[in-house]
């Protein structure tokens, strides 16, 4: 793996605060399969619910969010990525299914994993394993293989949403080769949140 760069980290720190960075770790999507799910937000707009969509261009899997984060702790928490990388085989996965978190009035819209979802998921839970040792809290709730499309505002619309939804087809949205995990920095904007790609991890390397 490359060591983390010093002047990188200090341009992608350059609109944050200088102290700390938001960072998450993602699995990222092929523009077919993004362009796909756009075409899916789309349709779920027409009930007029209050959403906030995520642009499609941010369109990904969290495998670990790791939160505010000390620049100093870029190059350990790099080390642990690449371990946990390295001990996983690339593989593939089908996008497919779309459903909510929550009940009457959902908090998230989201775009499912069909085959494919345990890899995924053990590739999870080795990043969440090699973070622990620095320091890094595990999630208490399980691990959910999904795609984030939207995070529901209030209740306007909500039946509406729903119905929508469930009048997707369940036909495979599309296929992504999982072949790297990227460590993602979130920088908070009120046109919506800007990733930036801090490293990645290729997946089965040695």
């Amino acid at each position: 793996m490359r060591p983390f760069v010093a002047a990188r980290a200090g341009r992608a720190l350059a609109s944050a605060d200088g102290c700390r960075m938001r960072l998450f770790v993602a699995v990222h999507l092929p523009s077919e399969v993004r362009d796909t799910l756009a075409s899916v937000q789309d349709r779920l707009r027409r009930a007029q619910a209050d959403v906030s969509w995520v642009k499609a261009a941010n369109l990904h899997i969290t495998l670990k969010f790791l939160g505010e984060t000390e620049p100093a702790r870029l190059q350990r928490i790099g080390s642990a990525l690449a371990e946990a990388a390295r001990a996983a085989a690339p593989f593939s996965l089908t996008v497919a299914g779309v459903g909510t978190f929550g009940g009457r009035i959902p908090r998230v819209v989201w775009a499912g994993v069909r085959d494919g979802a345990a890899p995924l998921e053990a590739l999870a839970g080795a990043v969440e394993n090699g973070l622990a040792p620095l320091g890094i809290a595990k999630e208490r709730r399980g691990f959910a293989a999904h795609f984030t499309l939207g995070r529901v505002r209030s209740a306007r619309n909500a039946a509406d949403l729903l119905a929508a939804i469930r009048d997707e087809p369940a036909a495979p949205l599309g296929t992504v080769r999982v072949e790297e995990c990227v460590l993602m920095q979130s920088q908070l904007d009120p046109r919506g949140s800007i990733y930036t790609a801090l490293e990645r991890f290729p997946l089965g390397r040695a």
